[in-house]
């Protein structure tokens, strides 16, 4: 279909006022963005308050510390917990900025969100950012007990950058024996940071992301381009993605990480991951969370919330 009405006015209005100054510091794009009109924070539906426990943790990595936000949904049992990784081009985006959508998927699902704030390039550059992910998911799971969390019952996942993280993630946990992983939930994710797949192309300019962005985060995030052929880089690439955890994965029909997010899927099932493929038609990079607004993006955050339901009961079982 073609893009959505309400979206083709957002395209408009980012064509009309959406030009950055180009002598701003990364300091300040990254404030700029976090403000912005189109941030998550704006676009993104939360629930009650009361619905939600909020506490944050503080989590060693190599050479430092990083923060997890644990996000609780009421109650006092023990929980299944779903590892967060918010997007941003690798080299932007908080834990404050997808605030909206880990109180959801804590409140609606029933669950524990925890949410990494990983150190960002190219202050941080790669591999930093998935070992911080992956020493998260480690520390989650090491004190699940003191978390009030269930062990056996984790998932990972992230947006867009975050849904790259979190697939190098499963494939840390398989590698590196453990923890076990019940599921993984990748959202409109870049898997190919060779910027190879024709969507980069198609999509070049003029729908909202375009190739020039990604090639300027790919390039903060890896110190050496041809880090981007490992598979922690691109998991697309990855010569190997026998037993990963089962993956519900996300796409928009006019968003140029259409096309490595759907390979991503065919190539997972071709080594015998169960893996759910949704094509969001009509929508942009990120336009599936403009919940607030569009019920279509709601009908895609209600899909992630069920697929989340149904692999906890899977393992529960």
């Amino acid at each position: 279909m073609a893009v959505r009405p309400f979206l083709r006015v957002l395209l408009w209005l980012n064509d009309k006022f959406g030009a950055e100054n180009p002598n701003s510091t990364l300091t300040e794009r990254r404030a700029a963005e976090a403000n912005s009109a189109l941030s998550m924070r704006t676009l993104t539906r939360r629930p009650r308050a009361n619905l939600v426990t909020i506490k944050d943790y503080p989590v060693p990595v190599e050479n430092g510390q990083i923060k997890i936000r644990l996000y609780r949904s009421r109650g006092d049992a023990s929980l299944p917990v779903h590892v967060f990784i918010h997007g941003g081009s690798f080299w932007k985006g908080s834990v404050d900025e997808y605030d909206p959508l880990c109180r959801w998927y804590a409140a609606s699902v029933g669950c524990a969100v925890a949410s990494v704030e990983y150190r960002l390039p190219p202050e941080y550059p790669y591999p930093t950012s998935p070992e911080d992910c992956y020493a998260a998911l480690c520390w989650v799971a090491q004190n699940a007990s003191m978390l009030g969390i269930d062990a056996s019952r984790i998932s990972v996942g992230g947006v867009s950058a975050g849904g790259a993280l979190a697939a190098a993630v499963a494939m840390m946990a398989r590698d590196r024996a453990g923890p076990l992983l019940v599921f993984q939930l990748l959202e409109i994710p870049v898997t190919d940071t060779t910027l190879s797949q024709p969507s980069v192309g198609t999509f070049a300019t003029g729908y909202l992301l375009t190739r020039a962005e990604l090639a300027e985060g790919y390039g903060f995030y890896l110190s050496d381009p041809a880090q981007a052929r490992e598979a922690y880089a691109s998991p697309l690439l990855a010569e190997d993605l026998s037993g990963l955890p089962p993956a519900f994965i996300m796409t928009a029909e006019y968003d140029p990480l259409r096309d490595e997010g759907e390979a991503y899927a065919r190539r997972l099932k071709e080594a015998g991951v169960p893996v759910q493929l949704h094509r969001y038609a009509g929508h942009l990079h990120g336009s599936i969370y403009i919940t607030r607004w569009m019920p279509s993006a709601r009908k895609a955050n209600a899909d992630a919330c069920a697929a989340l339901r149904e692999a906890y009961n899977r393992a529960s079982n």
